[in-house]
Order: structure tokens, then sequence, then C-alpha cells
């Protein structure tokens, strides 16, 4: 991977729609190389897909919360990441290393929906205990690939 490649990287980390005619000018290549280049970068897995960013509050989901799962000595821990996929209030599950087995990103509409939340996941055969951080507010996320401020690829 080149420079070009973290530059078109990030041109459609901010803009998944570019064309890739609009790449190209970007990047200074022809729309066909920037084409070769995108398939080149899916292939190889760099680029595992597009999506529409939303506001979660927009959908009415107004709290976040990180939440760490601490497993009981007995517990199956692939079984209990497979019960917890079946809460779709659980936005990214992270099996970790510490004191907690699992660090879970949560978005509900109001502390009574974490409540409940908490509940279920204590509720869960292999689950010793949850750690509930509640976000105030996001200073940013998926800085995934971004370049710093006035950098060039």
């Amino acid at each position: 991977m080149d420079a070009v490649d973290r530059q078109l990287i990030q041109a459609l980390r901010e803009n998944g729609r570019a064309s890739y005619a609009e790449l190209g000018r970007l990047v200074g290549l022809s729309g066909p190389s920037v084409t070769d280049r995108i398939n080149r970068l899916e292939q190889a897995g760099v680029i595992t897909g597009y999506r529409a960013t939303v506001a979660p509050a927009a959908l009415g989901l107004g709290v976040t919360a990180l939440i760490g799962i601490q497993l009981s000595d007995a517990a199956d821990h692939e079984d209990v990441g497979r019960r917890m996929h079946d809460l779709e209030e659980i936005e990214d599950c992270w099996f970790i290393a510490g004191d907690d087995s699992y660090m879970l990103r949560v978005r509900v509409a109001d502390v009574d929906g974490l409540e409940h939340t908490i509940r279920r996941l204590s509720g869960l055969r292999g689950v010793a205990r949850t750690r509930t951080t509640v976000v105030l507010s996001t200073k940013w996320e998926n800085r995934v690939g971004e370049l710093p401020d006035g950098a060039r690829a």
C-alpha cells in the first residue's frame, strides 16, 4: 500500500459515494486506474465494505454506554459472545484482555433502556458481573486510516 492508496482510503472514508473520476482527480490518476487500485484494496481485505454513517440521536438512540463484561470461571466465552450478538442494542463487541472479558458499546433510547440492557446482559449464563460507563459526549469516532491534520500521504 502506497501513499496514493492511503489518499484513496481517506477520501472514501470522507465520502464513500465519491465517483472513480472524482477520486482520480484527487490523486492525479485516471478513473480506470483508481478502479483497479480500489478493487485491489477490496480484494486484499483493506476495504471491507461501504455503509452510511448515521447520527444515533436522530434514530432515537440518545444514550451511549460502554459495558465491561466479566465472565464466571466456568463460562464459555464463545457461547456468551454468541448470545450477546442477539441483543440488537449492542453496536460493538470486543473480546479483551484485563479484568473484563468483553467490552461492549451499546446505544439505547434512554436510561431505562440502558437499565433493561444491563439486566439482560447480567442474566446471560456465564456473565458474573457488568461494569457500565455512560458516554457524556463523543469527541470523535472511526479514526482508523485517517491522516493527521496537515499530513500528506
